[in-house]
């Protein structure tokens, strides 16, 4: 006969399991606590940069990368309601667009912010820990690399995207890949966001392409910053929710992060 856990037992533990990870939160570590500073640093970066002209252009592979997630969103959502993607394109200036037809316009335009909302969140998850960060950085490498297909071919975009996947490159030698947990952070925190940022640019800087929320609101009524302001609700809280399976996942010293970094890939 099979030996039955004490019921008990299982209770105690899992107790023991939820006041860990409730002390993990509310006391996060010296390393978490730099790493949700740093989280602040970049919200508040990104919101400048974004909106200062020339200066922005700093951000133009990240955008890049971002804006890929925003309309692999759309066209996955497209796919999964029986219709047809006939083209993606990607530019720092203008945004990016999605040419399709078929499926449902009604769940595959808020797909957009959503899917960059879901990538960010996972991103920032990761960003809390090095190996993790390793792991995102290889896909991110992968994604850079396909931005130079559907993305503007204009010499100055190419060679951005390229110093960015550089960078990547780079970071795997610094401390072991420690500086590799802020880029990826970087990243996460400008795609969690992105429905913020892309409706300020309609808004404010009136870029070519339509934001989603003033199409939706085109063609399901209402106004484009209250569907603005819905979806980037939306964002913040699958940021918030990123930040906190980060804290409780992740909650080694740096230099415990290190040692365990040169099991998976050492440099």
């Amino acid at each position: 006969m099979a030996p039955h856990p004490d019921p008990s037992s299982l209770a105690l533990g899992y107790a023991a399991e939820n006041t860990i990870t409730r002390r993990d939160l509310q006391n996060p570590t010296h390393t978490q606590q730099v790493t949700l500073g740093i989280i602040g640093v970049y919200v508040v970066a990104i919101a400048i940069l974004w909106n200062v002209p020339y200066v922005r252009m700093v951000l133009w592979p990240f955008k890049m990368l971002v804006i890929a997630f925003h309309e692999f969103g759309h066209a996955f959502t497209v796919l999964l309601t029986g219709g047809h993607v006939k083209s993606i394109s990607l530019d720092p200036n203008e945004g990016g667009v999605t040419h399709f037809y078929g499926g449902s316009q009604g769940l595959s335009l808020p797909a957009g912010y959503l899917g960059s909302s879901i990538i960010g969140a996972l991103l920032i998850f990761c960003g809390f820990n090095i190996v993790a960060s390793k792991i995102a950085s290889i896909v991110l490498g992968v994604c850079f690399l396909l931005t130079l297909w559907w993305g503007k071919r204009d010499w100055l975009t190419i060679a951005t995207v390229l110093l960015a996947v550089g960078l990547l490159i780079a970071c795997w030698f610094i401390e072991h890949a420690q500086a590799l947990r802020f880029v990826v952070l970087f990243i996460g925190v400008m795609s969690s966001l992105y429905s913020v940022w892309d409706i300020c640019d309609d808004l404010i800087l009136r870029k070519i392409n339509e934001s989603d929320a003033s199409v939706f609101a085109k063609r399901y009524g209402g106004s484009s910053q209250c569907w603005g302001a819905i979806w980037a609700i939306i964002s913040v809280l699958f940021m918030a929710a990123g930040i906190v399976a980060g804290l409780a996942a992740f909650s080694q010293s740096f230099a415990q992060q290190e040692k365990d970094s040169q099991k998976f890939i050492p440099t």
